[in-house]
């Protein structure tokens, strides 16, 4: 089994904080017996922020943290003074994280860069107290506002992992392999399907000491985009990889079908995705000679491709220069 350390998605509730209520308070001092109204406002309750982390790679920390709250503000007290507002609770995510409402599954937003913050749930105004209510025919006003209640509710976070490449193919097809030979990442590898149940990020080093991140996603089958497989799971990781690369191995019965095959899921779950730069490898390619690889060749999608091996190391280099081309052309 893949290691549980990776997790990208979380339903968390969240509370936020009631506002404090006004003050009612009069003005009484030895020489202003009759100083009128001077209640002030109650405090902001406090809200619940998701904060964008580059030092974050997952959403680990919230998974047995399932309610998390924020303060109360305090009540307003007389001479005006108005409450301390309630203590705002922040909960760091990686970039890439998206909320959405539990309920409707709604996408509310996303935490696209480092730093970002953004009100997830907002905290309840303070009451205004009873100075604010004082006329010409109401000089000493005994009421002021009750605070505002919080917001509460289920929330869904959802990761989407960033890189500049990455994997796409059925299980089975050499995506973990061809990451630990082009970087130092160990994903765990085995002939069985479904072996990647999480994304894993290599960075894979380059001519002139450059380097880009490449992700190993768990494998598609037919009828993702419907939830099959780990559909859903698999498919939202694509959506923010700069460039796909295909593979299919050289013992598919027909790699050509095989590839329209994923780019029709990709294509079922989000038609944007077809929008972005798109290489093939041919895996596993040890197995055939020269005259195969042209008889191959000759009937392969019309995408720049590659017969690589990553037992053999056949075109590894290759591969890095085409990626490297695509991702800065």
């Amino acid at each position: 089994m893949a290691s549980d350390n990776f997790v990208d998605y979380v339903k968390i509730f969240c509370r936020s904080g009631n506002g404090g209520s006004g003050s009612r308070h009069m003005k009484r001092e030895k020489y202003t017996p009759k100083g009128g109204p001077d209640g002030g406002d109650g405090g902001r309750g406090g809200h619940i922020i998701l904060k964008g982390s580059n030092h974050v790679w997952t959403l680990l920390h919230l998974k047995y943290q399932k309610h998390i709250k924020a303060e109360h503000g305090e009540p307003g007290r007389g001479n005006l003074m108005t409450g301390a507002e309630g203590s705002d609770t922040y909960i760091e995510v990686p970039v890439g994280t998206i909320a959405r409402d539990a309920e409707t599954n709604e996408v509310l937003f996303e935490i696209s860069e480092h730093d970002e913050e953004v009100i997830l749930m907002k905290g309840g105004r303070g009451g205004r107290g009873n100075n604010h209510f004082k006329s010409s025919v109401n000089q000493a006003p005994e009421y002021a506002q009750p605070g505002e209640e919080g917001s509460e509710g289920w929330c869904i976070l959802e990761l989407k992992v960033l890189a500049d490449v990455g994997l796409v193919g059925f299980p089975n097809a050499g995506k973990s392999t061809l990451l630990s030979v082009v970087s130092a990442a160990k994903p765990e590898i085995a002939n069985y399907a479904f072996t990647t149940l999480r994304p894993n990020l290599g960075m894979v080093e380059y001519r002139n000491n450059q380097s880009f991140v490449m992700a190993d996603i768990p494998g598609i089958i037919e009828g993702a985009h419907e939830g099959k497989g780990l559909g859903l799971r698999f498919l939202r990781h694509i959506e923010r990889n700069a460039v796909l690369l295909f593979m299919v191995p050289a013992d598919s019965d027909d790699i050509k079908k095989e590839y329209h095959i994923l780019l029709d899921e990709l294509k079922k779950y989000n038609p944007e995705l077809l929008d972005k730069d798109r290489l093939l490898a041919i895996s596993k390619s040890d197995m055939l000679d020269e005259e195969l690889m042209s008889e191959i060749a000759e009937d392969l999608p019309e995408i720049e491709s590659i017969f690589i091996s990553s037992v053999s190391g056949l075109n590894m280099q290759q591969l890095k220069d085409m990626v490297w081309k695509t991702l800065h052309k």
